[in-house]
């Protein structure tokens, strides 16, 4: 796991695990997505573990992936150094950009997300893969994929669909509007609303953590079990969605247009 990526320091049971990239916003690149995803791997087995607390270090908890990424997957660049989110491993149901939000359903304690600052795009999908998420009122968040030509294809349309209704779900994919964090709690995105969420968390993870953790390992399955059905069949169905989209020329022209701060132009699907 790279720690200029994410750190993770255990006491009295409590992971506390930072995305350390705090001069991006914490944005998402290849060695993000692979030591997100290693250090859900790492608390899977980790010994004394008993609820972990995701944070964002600096000014947001993540704003999504960053251009560098952004303009490889329209062609305008090189991929950047590091893993690739659509790579799959034999004997996951997801690709390493879901990944790094499912391995907080696989985890077998409780994950609480502290979000500030902002979470977009991917970074609300990470988000969305906690269990619980604590979030400043003042949070900027957006399902923001659709600005971008794309689709959520990092378990978002799963993990969003459980908490807000069908027509809000959908405005939200499709219109890619910015909204704060009191509007997240009113929608059911967020859990609760905070001005110190990391405080929060970490005071929500000491009470957890003072219960019985074989009881609380049980819940969070027996859970898991009820809500996490069909997964594997709605990742499948990111990933060929996003797949068909990646590339093509109305994708090209999304960003292009994002970089250049123009209206984008548009050709109609036959």
């Amino acid at each position: 796991m790279s720690e200029d990526r994410v750190s993770i320091t255990i006491t009295d049971g409590i992971a506390d695990v930072r995305m350390t990239r705090a001069d991006k916003r914490n944005a998402l690149d290849g060695a993000m997505f692979e030591a997100l995803a290693a250090a859900g791997e790492r608390l899977k087995t980790e010994p004394g573990v008993r609820v972990a607390v995701l944070s964002g270090e600096g000014s947001s908890f993540c704003a999504g992936l960053d251009f560098a990424t952004m303009s490889a997957l329209a062609g305008g660049g090189d991929r950047p150094e590091g893993g690739n989110p659509g790579a799959m491993k034999e004997g996951r149901i997801t690709h390493l950009g879901q990944q790094v939000c499912w391995v907080w359903q696989e985890v077998p304690v409780p994950v609480i997300a502290a979000v500030h600052g902002h979470a977009i795009g991917g970074g609300i999908q990470v988000a969305l893969g906690a269990d619980i998420r604590i979030v400043h009122p003042d949070t900027q968040m957006s399902v923001r994929e659709i600005h971008w030509g794309l689709v959520p294809d990092m378990t978002g349309t799963m993990m969003l669909s459980q908490l807000v209704r069908a027509d809000v779900a959908k405005e939200l994919v499709l219109t890619a509007r910015m909204f704060d964090g009191r509007e997240a709690f009113s929608l059911g995105i967020a859990t609760k609303l905070s001005e110190t969420p990391y405080d929060d968390a970490m005071e929500m993870a000491r009470g957890i953590a003072s219960r019985s953790p074989d009881a609380v390992r049980a819940g969070k399955a027996l859970l898991n079990g009820l809500f996490n059905r069909g997964a594997a069949e709605q990742f499948d169905a990111e990933r060929q969605a996003i797949g068909s989209l990646i590339g093509r020329a109305n994708q090209k022209e999304a960003v292009t247009a994002n970089f250049e701060k123009r209206a984008p132009n548009f050709t109609d699907a036959s």
